[in-house]
């Protein structure tokens, strides 16, 4: 008789009409093969999915040029389809789940013919983590079969695991034709299932990332008590060897990835990597927060990579362990068949095409590789990989860290007086806009906690529920706000940033030992100067007393936009945030 997978698996077939399905174990012979298919029988128009690169250079890498449409995350076409439009709330976009599946069921009808449904059976974190979820995605292109199994826990396995059960994550996905008319992306939480036709892009076709592992995982969260959050995972080493563990959350062009695997510039002082994105936190029996990173791979923006910005990851990038290593959209150095993109280390090569496959020169207004090009690797190729990744536990967070981009008003680094009110530092959380993102730089976007693109339910219930951890921690992690872009008179940054955030770091690990005092301000604690190392990096005490200013004059259209963005969530937004803004607004307008 057949299993529940099995009777789900055959039902998007008969709609979808593939030439075969094809379940996949998550070998790595499997992957060779699928590359082989890739670079021989599958195309977007008359480009192979695959290019094999310079192996010598770059081993086990290869290359995928997307359709020209389908470039990134289409925020606009992703719904979060749950029965009522409140639930959904402001920061979704919101459609019928039966009016969403009628769309995709019209769009879908023999969307795979001539073409092989993979069926990816992957766990979202380690498999005997208590934490972990049991997974299935449907796919029609190679491209997403490997680029999940580096990504995720791919095994048959899984399927052992589902066996007879009902509740497993399920996955729809197809390219379609690439037509942007035709491109969706639905969740539907209640079901924890996500469909999605018409892109081969990341962010919107592979399923476990963004889709399940913070949208869907974010309600699942709500439910049964714990948070999916749009965090990095590391650890902090001190020079006695103590490993004090931390998340952080920033939205995009934060830096993010960066931190999870920054280079100390600080003698004796090390970071180990569990995660650059996702971490889903619990509250542990000892009444602390356990986090665990349910992915297994980093899909990272390759503009702006560089043995400068990340030379972890540019190792990670040349290590050999893991198979394969996928490049999408960069520009290509034909000579020398290797990847390239803006900044990386060297002279610009003379022989270079671009993300769309045209001759390009230095000079070109246009970049060569697509500003939202990417990497695609396994975590397990990176040097600086916690020993911890793949503990079931997960490991215990002493210290929240919410980030962005601002030039001016917030201090480099500020606590929280409690949960409470670093809750609320996480729901007033905004940031610039660099060019690439709205064509305007400086333009000031919330995003609180860096999660407004992933939280799939009302951001108001998204409050209150991390008000509700708090109640249950015995040992509540501190929460810190961080700010490495402010500048000074001539626009320069003060901060000099990249390895020497460790010095940041270190401050907010001794804060969580308590091992050294701190300021009470209008904003929350920041560190008595003395206590911040900066030796050796340049900021005189002036830059530095610059990096903590805090001039209430300046806060009054801060205010007014925290304001606007806390009202958007209505009656749902919890009171106790706005008693902290009451709290804000007085300690400022008093000058304290």
């Amino acid at each position: 008789m057949a299993t529940p997978l099995e009777r789900w698996v055959d039902e998007q077939a008969r709609l979808c009409k593939p030439e075969k399905v094809y379940w996949c174990d998550g070998s790595e012979e499997e992957a060779r093969r699928l590359i082989e298919i890739g670079m021989k029988e599958e195309k977007i128009g008359d480009t192979p999915i695959f290019q094999e690169l310079n192996q010598k250079a770059w081993p086990n890498a290869y290359f995928h040029r997307s359709h020209p449409t389908d470039v990134a995350r289409t925020e606009h076409l992703t719904f979060v389809c749950h029965p009522d439009k409140e639930t959904a709330g402001p920061n979704n976009n919101w459609m019928d789940p039966q009016e969403a599946k009628e769309k995709m069921r019209k769009l879908s009808d023999g969307c795979m013919k001539g073409r092989t449904m993979y069926v990816l059976p992957y766990m979202m974190g380690h498999p005997d983590s208590p934490y972990a979820k049991a997974c299935i995605q449907l796919t029609d292109v190679s491209y997403v079969a490997v680029s999940m199994r580096i990504m995720t826990r791919m095994t048959k396995k899984v399927i052992e695991k589902i066996g007879n059960k009902e509740g497993f994550v399920k996955g729809l996905h197809s390219v379609g034709d690439f037509d942007p008319d035709k491109r969706f992306i639905m969740h539907f939480p209640d079901e924890h299932f996500v469909w999605s036709i018409g892109s081969g892009y990341g962010g919107n076709a592979l399923l476990g990332k963004k889709c399940f592992s913070l949208r869907i995982a974010s309600y699942l969260g709500l439910q049964e008590g714990w948070l999916a959050e749009h965090m990095v995972i590391l650890g902090i080493q001190d020079p006695q060897g103590n490993v004090t563990y931390v998340t952080a959350a920033m939205p995009s062009a934060c830096g993010k990835t960066n931190l999870a695997m920054l280079e100390s510039a600080l003698p004796g002082y090390k970071v180990w990597t569990i995660g650059d994105d996702i971490a889903w936190l619990n509250v542990g029996a000892d009444g602390r927060l356990w986090a665990i990173n349910p992915e297994t791979g980093l899909f990272g923006v390759a503009p702006g990579t560089s043995n400068k910005t990340n030379p972890n990851m540019l190792k990670t990038l040349k290590a050999k362990k893991f198979f394969p290593t996928l490049f999408t959209n960069t520009a290509l150095d034909t000579d020398k068949n290797e990847p390239w993109w803006e900044s990386l280390d060297g002279d610009i090569p003379k022989s270079l095409i671009d993300w769309q496959g045209k001759p390009w020169t230095a000079g070109q207004e246009s970049k060569a590789a697509h500003p939202n090009s990417r990497f695609t690797v396994s975590i397990y190729n990176s040097p600086t990989l916690s020993k911890e990744f793949d503990n079931p536990k997960g490991v215990p967070i002493s210290a929240i860290i919410l980030g962005g981009k601002r030039t001016q008003l917030i201090p480099l680094v500020v606590e929280s007086l409690d949960w409470e009110h670093g809750v609320f530092l996480g729901a007033r959380t905004g940031s610039e806009t660099t060019a690439a993102a709205i064509h305007k730089e400086g333009v000031l976007r919330r995003d609180p906690m860096a999660m407004l693109p992933f939280c799939g339910y009302n951001m108001g219930d998204y409050f209150r529920h991390w008000l509700n951890i708090g109640k249950r921690l015995k040992h509540p992690p501190k929460i810190y706000t961080v700010n490495w872009f402010r500048t000074d008179e001539n626009g320069k940054f003060i901060w000099p940033g990249f390895g020497e955030n460790i010095r940041v770091l270190k401050w907010i690990v001794e804060r969580a030992q308590n091992k050294v005092n701190a300021q009470d301000t209008a904003l929350g604690r920041i560190p008595h100067l003395k206590d911040l190392d900066t030796e050796g990096t340049g900021v005189s005490k002036e830059k530095l007393e610059k990096l903590f200013e805090i001039n209430p004059d300046n806060w009054k259209n801060e205010l007014s936009d925290i304001k606007k963005c806390l009202e958007q969530f209505g009656s749902r937004t919890p009171g106790e945030i706005w008693a902290q803004y009451e709290k804000l607004e007085k300690s400022l307008h008093g000058g304290a």
